[in-house]
């Protein structure tokens, strides 16, 4: 339970998001090689950009989004100073970073309530885009924050579709308002009738979609529209289908004014490039992603947080926040200061692998710490499962007490009876302190990078 209401209404971008890898690693590789560079030339400027223009394309961003991309970064870097004390690469990657925040949006889009309820929040995109299962999801997402919502099925195309959002409602305990053999707008506006009379705020209109945007389409979700005047259209958007993603949403965003996107399925291996492109096309903001199949696995979109993932910053904040969701009061102590502050020891990590399960699996985990897409191999960290949690405790358990708390005193002999204790190699053993290392350094360094950020933008006011 979370003890921290304000954290409790904030879920971080930061569960399973394959689609990010790849992504996330090409850069850190681009930045790792500008390293030990005291000022950017402007051959070292294109080469950077070459390399990242390559990385957004193969990641399926829109070819015209990223030319435009590329051209503000090459602007704003070639003969930049490095900011303050900052080297060259993290001057890049204060400029890339910004850039991806811009792109992705400056700010989350809070939803437009209705001063006279009920909100009318109307879900529209193709099929197989994962409209019903994702009003489900808002429906859930919806009563986390203290609202009432009411799911209207509008779909009376899609066979079983009205049986779907029923059992659905049946999951999530949210009522469902549906009517066979009527038509869209006579449901719609019976629903919102049926919200008032059981005091529901909030109305889901999940409507129909066919397999490509036709007119017969467009007329029934127009006709819908009128009859309803939603405060939110909101465009479902299937990740998988990459470029195409940006064609749907200017189709849609043309007739109707969409308010916000979210996207489905990025929990596969969809390379991601939709999220970038589709504000940037567009000007419509990513308001949701869905992240499972689950009826809890949709998050709220946080640009800036989307933007450290990708340029390999990790999200210290996300971690925080699924910790504060998973952990007791107590578990929390020091946590955060001991994160951005780089102390931590083999006590703190114990601690966190006890319960680290509550967060979720722990791949999605380790991917959230600054650094650790680039510290472990792309093949290592998918064998990584929660049997590996297993083997770390059990090495940390075979630890003294003084061990624990300060591992600077882990000598050679040490780490031979520990792993003998553990029933480890000691190449396991010297890998896991390792770790506690090159992680100590990740947050050092990234605290230092944010405190001087902060410092430039101050002096820049």
């Amino acid at each position: 339970m979370c003890r921290n209401p304000k954290l409790a209404s904030l879920r971080a971008v930061s569960s399973s998001l394959p689609m990010l890898d790849n992504l996330t690693r090409r850069m850190s590789n681009i930045f790792a090689g500008l390293r030990r560079k005291g000022r950017l030339s402007e051959d070292d400027v294109k080469q950077v950009m070459r390399e990242i223009r390559v990385a957004l394309l193969e990641a399926d961003v829109n070819f015209q989004v990223a030319k435009k991309f590329i051209t503000q970064i090459q602007e704003k870097a070639v003969g930049e100073e490095v900011f303050g004390s900052l080297s060259a690469d993290q001057t890049i990657i204060k400029i890339v970073r910004d850039e991806l925040v811009e792109l992705l949006g400056t700010g989350e889009t809070p939803i437009n309530w209705n001063p006279a309820p009920p909100t009318i929040i109307l879900l529209c995109g193709l099929q197989g885009s994962g409209k019903t299962t994702t009003c489900a999801k808002l429906a859930s997402w919806l009563k986390k924050q203290g609202k009432k919502p009411l799911m209207a099925a509008c779909d009376l195309q899609r066979p079983a579709a009205i049986k779907q959002l029923q059992v659905l409602g049946e999951q999530v305990d949210v009522p469902v308002y549906a009517e066979q053999g009527s038509n869209p707008v006579a449901v719609a506006k019976a629903a919102i009738d049926r919200a008032k009379h059981l005091f529901c705020d909030v109305v889901l209109v999940d409507t129909a979609g066919r397999l490509s945007i036709d007119e017969e389409l467009m007329e029934e979700l127009r006709q819908v529209h009128t009859a309803v005047k939603p405060q939110e259209v909101l465009l479902v958007l299937d990740s998988t289908t990459g470029q195409e993603a940006v064609n749907v949403a200017e189709a849609f965003h043309a007739k109707f004014a969409l308010t916000g996107a979210i996207f489905t399925k990025l929990d596969g291996d969809a390379r991601g490039g939709a999220v970038l492109s589709v504000r940037s096309a567009t000007g419509v903001p990513v308001r949701f992603i869905g992240i499972g199949e689950q009826t809890d696995a949709l998050d709220m979109f946080y640009p800036h947080r989307m933007a450290e993932r990708i340029i390999g910053m990790g999200d210290v904040m996300g971690i925080i926040e699924k910790a504060e969701e998973a952990f007791q009061a107590e578990d929390m102590a020091g946590m955060e200061d001991k994160m951005k502050t780089g102390k931590m020891d083999f006590n703190d990590l114990l601690n966190q692998m006890k319960m680290v399960r509550r967060m979720g699996p722990i791949k999605n985990v380790m991917k959230m710490i600054p650094g650790m897409q680039g510290m472990i191999p792309e093949e290592a960290m998918d064998q990584i499962d929660d049997r590996h949690v297993d083997r770390l405790e059990a090495i940390v358990l075979s630890m003294t007490p003084a061990e624990r708390s300060n591992p600077d005193i882990l000598n050679g002999s040490r780490r031979k009876r520990i792993a003998r204790g553990s029933g480890t190699s000691q190449e396991d053993v010297n890998r896991l302190i390792d770790q506690l290392y090159q992680m100590r350094r990740s947050m050092k360094q990234l605290s230092k990078m944010q405190k001087k950020m902060g410092k430039v933008r101050g002096r820049r006011r």
